[in-house]
């Protein structure tokens, strides 16, 4: 299988996982579908919700962060089956995080994976209480004991990803660009902070998928720091591609605006380096993630192959 092939079984096991988990039908009912004794008639439930919520989920996506869970994971034993629960709750946390982004307060985006945003698709208050339901139904998913019968795995599960997504990480690094970009601070400008507050807004999440993967394999301590230290890298290359494709990438490709960063005035390392220097600062970075992935020997071989492909990403 190759590793394209690999990414796109993963993405449709995980589609399939998500849709059951918001009431779908290609998996079991979930939770939003339960109806346990005295739950409000179907006629009173708010819909618009639900559907904003998989509208934001089920909108396609490489699915890299549930990607790394699964594949993190399996370097120790567990496979996809025993990972799949914990990678769709990072993504559902993912696809909160991008109905947020894209809100005209935020980012002001009208186009993401090809379509109208879900603010764009329904309004701005759904969108808001769409990412507000799918935060939390991340943690839902993650105090199940059918993610994991230990529950002392599942509260490092959830502590990672609380983490990972508040305000020292995810939330945090958001609030740090937008002071940059809508308030001009003069001290999000330099290269130091730019990397710190990207390392928060897109690393966090990324690091946060490698270490549950390390939390569902019980990986030692060696191992653990290891796949953080791939993670951090990675997230450092996704954003420098990311901001590669902002610069040179074509809307229909990408699937979202582009250019938009040279139009606001925001400062990213490919402003601050140019485009040929940020180039080989990625190339760079590749090179840290795959050594650090050297404790595992063979067994990492996907995993220098995600690093490649973030590094070399179109879209």
């Amino acid at each position: 299988m190759t590793f394209a092939q690999r990414l796109e079984k993963t993405a449709a096991r995980l589609d399939a996982r998500l849709d059951g988990l918001l009431g779908g039908n290609g998996g079991d009912a979930g939770t939003i579908r339960a109806k346990p004794a005295g739950a409000i008639p179907d006629r009173l439930q708010p819909d618009r919700l639900r559907q904003a919520m998989r509208y934001a989920a089920l909108g396609g996506g490489k699915r890299i962060r549930p990607f790394l869970v699964i594949e993190s994971a399996a370097l120790f034993g567990p496979g996809a089956d025993a990972a799949l629960d914990a990678a769709a709750a990072i993504e559902c946390m993912h696809c909160y995080s991008l109905a947020h982004d894209d809100l005209p307060a935020m980012d002001n985006d009208s186009m993401r994976r090809g379509r109208p945003t879900v603010w764009k698709a329904y309004d701005e208050w759904t969108a808001i209480l769409a990412g507000d339901a799918l935060q939390a139904l991340a943690f839902e998913i993650l105090s199940r004991s059918s993610t994991h019968p230990d529950a002392s795995i599942r509260a490092d599960l959830i502590l990672a990803l609380a983490r990972a997504s508040g305000a020292g990480g995810m939330a945090g690094g958001q609030a740090l660009d937008l002071a940059a970009e809508k308030l001009k601070d003069p001290d999000v400008l330099d290269a130091a902070t730019i990397s710190r507050l990207q390392a928060m807004k897109t690393g966090a999440l990324i690091t946060c998928a490698c270490e549950m993967g390390a939390i569902l394999g019980r990986a030692n301590n060696d191992e653990r720091t290891a796949l953080k230290s791939y993670g951090d890298a990675l997230g450092r290359a996704f954003q420098i591609a990311d901001d590669l494709l902002d610069a040179e990438g074509d809307a229909q490709t990408v699937g979202k605006a582009v250019a938009k960063d040279a139009a606001q005035g925001k400062a990213t390392l490919v402003s601050l380096l140019g485009i040929e220097a940020a180039r080989r600062k990625l190339s760079e970075i590749e090179g840290e993630a795959i050594a650090v992935l050297s404790i595992f020997g063979a067994r990492a071989a996907v995993l220098r192959e995600t690093a490649a492909f973030v590094v070399n990403r179109k879209a």
